[in-house]
């Protein structure tokens, strides 16, 4: 699978639990949207990774990766301590300047 790297260093540093170099992948202005929550800028997403790492401790393993304009689909399966765990999420990535500006999770 030839990913973006800056996906790979998203990819790498979850699986590493490593909030801030995970942070470190987004825009200052990048938003997450997950589990009905948005959050905004490097700071807010660091905190909520490391708030979900702390409790979940959650494993990515992709399993498709699709693109389609200026939009990067990753199908990936997530584990962890919680319940229904694994399940398969769809994570829509918006890459500007080699930075993530937005990321969407759905189910």
């Amino acid at each position: 699978m030839n990913l973006p790297t800056i996906l790979q260093d998203f990819l790498k540093a979850q699986e590493l639990f490593d909030s801030t170099t995970f942070a470190s992948c987004f825009s200052e202005q990048a938003s997450v949207f997950d589990e009905g929550k948005i959050y905004i800028g490097k700071d807010e997403i660091r905190e909520w990774n490391q708030n979900s790492n702390n409790e979940f401790k959650t494993l990515f393993e992709v399993k498709d990766f699709l693109t389609k304009d200026d939009t990067i689909l990753l199908k990936i399966n997530i584990s962890g301590s919680f319940d229904g765990s694994p399940v398969l999420l769809k994570f829509y990535f918006r890459i500007e300047d080699n930075l993530i500006a937005a990321l969407t999770i759905t189910e």
